[in-house]
């Protein structure tokens, strides 16, 4: 059939990476410092990934392609995302330590000095022990990075009384962080997961890997997501429905 699809020009693609990120379909791979469709089923023609490329290498033809299969992407997905082990830690420094805290201040919003809500320490997702005390019966908050500078409610509403959890969706390695979370909703015993990102297509990933990572644990946990602007407002907030994929709730949530 003939539809739209990505195009991809080699002499452009200088090989950063950032379409890949961007692509919640992961129908765009890196072979050989080049970015590849690596299955016309996996691209469903919306371009979210073309914003991203600094060089103009991405744009949207019509040309004869397989339909778009979202369960072949959920598939491949699957297989992509969920099986690797996380590497073990290499480093032994004390920023692995898990350590537990009171909050400072409280919920009075006339308190002298802004208060911080946070209650443990480390908080970079890779760095966090599955087992660590501060997960026993937590609502654990799984934030991307740039809302922790976004939104100005990060102490007062999002991280109050949650363990949290912090990455890039689109920069780090979300094999390793489905693996992570998976241990955690394992072993760390907390009861929901909320995942925070941004408004911008990219962010969604986290969305994936929350889904991955509950399925690879075999568990019902309960999953929400928040959406934030870059402005810094709650734009929506929601289950996330296991049956629908990432990229589509966050867009259908926004619309």
């Amino acid at each position: 059939m003939k539809r739209k699809i990505i195009e991809i020009d080699q002499e452009l693609c200088n090989g950063c990476g950032q379409c890949v990120g961007a692509c919640a379909e992961g129908a765009l791979e890196l072979i050989n410092g080049k970015a590849v469709l690596v299955s016309d089923v996996y691209c469903d023609g919306l371009g979210a990934c073309i914003g991203e490329c600094p060089t103009g290498a991405l744009k949207i033809i019509e040309r004869d392609a397989e339909a778009f299969d979202e369960s072949a992407v959920e598939r491949h997905l699957e297989r992509s995302g969920g099986v690797q082990s996380a590497p073990p830690l290499a480093c032994g420094c004390p920023g692995t330590a898990a350590v537990s805290f009171e909050p400072e201040g409280s919920d009075d919003a006339s308190h002298a000095r802004p208060a911080s809500a946070l209650s443990h320490f480390p908080v970079k997702l890779q760095l966090i022990n599955p087992q660590a005390p501060f997960l026993k019966g937590a609502d654990l908050l799984l934030m991307a990075d740039c809302c922790a500078l976004c939104s100005p409610e990060i102490h007062t509403r999002l991280i109050r009384n949650k363990a949290v959890a912090m990455g890039c969706p689109k920069l780090d390695d979300i094999s390793a962080h489905i693996q992570r979370l998976a241990d955690i909703i394992r072993h760390g015993g907390i009861r929901s997961l909320c995942v925070v990102h941004m408004e911008v297509p990219c962010c969604s990933g986290f969305v994936r890997a929350a889904l991955a990572a509950a399925k690879s644990a075999g568990s019902d946990i309960p999953l929400k997501h928040i959406v934030i602007s870059r402005r810094g407002e709650i734009l929506q907030e929601g289950p996330i429905e296991t049956g629908t994929p990432p990229n589509r709730q966050g867009l259908r949530m926004l619309s």
